[in-house]
């Protein structure tokens, strides 16, 4: 089994959004009061809370636009929380039945026949798989309702 690790949104996009930045279509996020159902942070992995403040923004985790970087909404702690540091743990956020798995080449284009539903129980072991193929750069975990990005798989280190 190759190695992997979970990456979370980079700590310098989140300070992006954290100090008044703009998203992926130039906006300000949108500030709400989490309901503790269904606002998962991308930065440290974790739900956020029922009564804590968050962010709701359009997140590119691609470094440039491109027909296949996908750009969508995510959410985030409104204020600075710590990254993600068990990268060879199931981050917290992975609690829906199961999750599209999908990987990338270098070039941050979709590598056709990669992609599948897979149950969350699978995910660890699918992206090992996928991550042992040459051509394949990196995976990105998506939702499997809204295709909405979770997290990032690595090879380790």
């Amino acid at each position: 089994m190759t190695t992997i690790r979970f990456t979370a949104m980079p700590t310098e996009d989140a300070m992006q959004i954290w100090t008044g930045g703009t998203d992926a279509y130039g906006l300000m996020p949108e500030r709400f009061v989490s309901d503790g159902d269904g606002n998962p942070c991308r930065h440290c992995l974790e739900p956020i809370a029922d009564g804590e403040p968050a962010l709701l923004f359009a997140y590119r985790p691609f470094p440039a636009a491109q027909a296949y970087a996908e750009t969508g909404p995510i959410f985030l702690h409104a204020e600075p929380c710590p990254r993600y540091a068990a990268e060879e743990c199931l981050p917290p956020i992975l609690n829906s039945p199961d999750y599209i798995v999908r990987g990338y080449d270098q070039a941050n284009r979709i590598v056709y026949g990669s992609g599948a539903v897979t149950p969350t129980d699978d995910v660890m072991d699918r992206a090992s798989d996928i991550l042992k193929r040459p051509e394949m750069a990196y995976v990105h975990v998506r939702s499997s309702r809204n295709n909405c990005y979770h997290c990032r798989i690595d090879r380790a280190a």
